[in-house]
């Protein structure tokens, strides 16, 4: 006789091990982080504009003066440095020594009235100013690349400050938020701890009630005391089973590396042979492609069969007399792939993600498609690095894939 396996502890699971819970308070966390980060960003940035447009209006109002002042002061053969000086007498130009051959500005020199303009001759900004005194026109350049350069400068430290203040809101969002998070975690660790305890706690006397009724049904025989106590057999396995979900739920590793080789072809046929008798008496044909050859992941044995099981029990559930599920087991691209197929009652596409939630029912057939056996499937299938996906149509039946990582070279060890 083949002695029996001992089960493979899955050990408790809470945040702190990266289930579902986990992720989604990394989530908030980096949320925090990122939203107090992008607010100091943004202060930083603005303050930035601000010192940018108060440095600009001031040098542009500097330069303003001191061309006034240098007309007003200084003769064209003297100007002062950064300043070309330019005057039109009787049709003649004075320039400043050493004046830049692109400069006066002739549209300017022959506008009416005093004109102030920034120009960008020979690659270089000037802002201009043209006054017209008595007969002649005089004009002052001001090369403004030192107060660019001042600028540019003043561009580069604001930049090291923004990301000088990026990386510390960055790093005091990130401990704020961990903080802030950690009593929401403490209290889901809580929570998935009490489940997994209460469910271990009501496992056995629900056991014992439900082998205690298995007996009374026999001994009572047909008739009415009878019907009852099968009646009650049936909803306490039914709660058995909601019990063995809520403690493999909150139990479940969220990674199942380092497992055992499973061989899901077989445990898919072991299943379908056990659910064969069922799906007789409610006249469903139930088929099963074999591939041919093993198809092995690497995960909790127990665990899958309850992916298997679910899947199956929900088929068969929502397929009506005469209807049909095919179960089939196949190798597609270094992948295990489960795929369940029924032509029964089916289900709007739209609900092909929430039907993954827990305790989200439908509204026809017996399995529990809608209640926490795919949420349970997700997470099981998740926790060993899968995927699964539904498909289907209203009257159309529903199709549900498990897609597994193949762990050929177990097979081979």
């Amino acid at each position: 006789m083949r002695a029996l396996r001992p089960t493979r502890a899955l050990g408790p699971r809470g945040p702190a091990d990266g289930g579902p819970d986990a992720r989604v308070l990394s989530r908030v966390r980096w949320s925090l982080t990122l939203q107090l980060a992008a607010a100091v960003t943004a202060v930083v940035a603005l303050v930035g504009g601000l010192v940018h447009l108060a440095m600009a209006a001031g040098q542009r109002g500097d330069a303003e003066r001191d061309l006034r002042h240098v007309i007003a002061a200084n003769a064209v053969e003297n100007a002062p440095p950064c300043v070309w000086m330019f005057a039109v007498r009787d049709g003649r130009t004075v320039r400043t020594p050493n004046a830049p051959a692109d400069l006066p500005v002739q549209a300017d020199l022959r506008a009416p009235g005093t004109v102030v303009r920034e120009h960008r001759v020979g690659g270089i900004s000037y802002l201009v100013r043209t006054e017209h005194r008595g007969p002649d026109v005089v004009q002052a350049a001001l090369d403004r690349r030192y107060q660019i350069q001042e600028r540019h400068r003043l561009y580069g430290a604001l930049a090291v400050a923004e990301l000088g203040g990026l990386l510390a809101a960055l790093a005091t969002g990130r401990l704020l938020a961990r903080r802030a998070i950690a009593p929401l975690a403490e209290a889901l660790d809580r929570q998935r701890r009490f489940v997994a305890d209460a469910s271990h706690e009501l496992r056995t006397p629900l056991t014992r009630l439900h082998v205690r009724a298995q007996l009374l049904a026999r001994r009572a025989g047909a008739g009415g005391l009878g019907d009852e106590l099968r009646t009650i057999v049936a909803d306490t396995r039914q709660f058995g089973e909601v019990i063995e979900d809520l403690l493999l739920s909150a139990r479940l590793r969220p990674r199942a590396a380092g497992g055992d080789a499973v061989d899901l072809a077989a445990v898919t046929a072991s299943l379908v042979a056990a659910e064969s008798a069922r799906a007789e008496t409610r006249d469903v044909t139930l088929a099963v492609v074999r591939a041919g050859r093993p198809c092995v992941v690497e995960g909790v044995e127990s665990a899958l069969r309850r992916v298997v099981g679910a899947l199956l029990d929900n088929a068969v559930g929502h397929t009506p007399p005469g209807g049909r599920v095919e179960v089939a087991v196949t190798h597609r691209g270094g992948r295990v792939e489960l795929t369940v197929r029924d032509d029964g009652v089916g289900f709007d596409q739209r609900d092909a993600e929430r039907i993954f939630q827990r305790f989200s029912r439908g509204t026809g057939g017996e399995g529990r498609r809608f209640g926490l056996g795919l949420a349970l499937v997700r997470e099981v299938v998740e926790s060993h690095g899968g995927t699964v996906a539904a498909t289907g149509r209203p009257g159309a039946g529903a199709t549900f894939t498990v897609s597994l990582p193949a762990a050929l070279h177990r097979l081979h060890a």
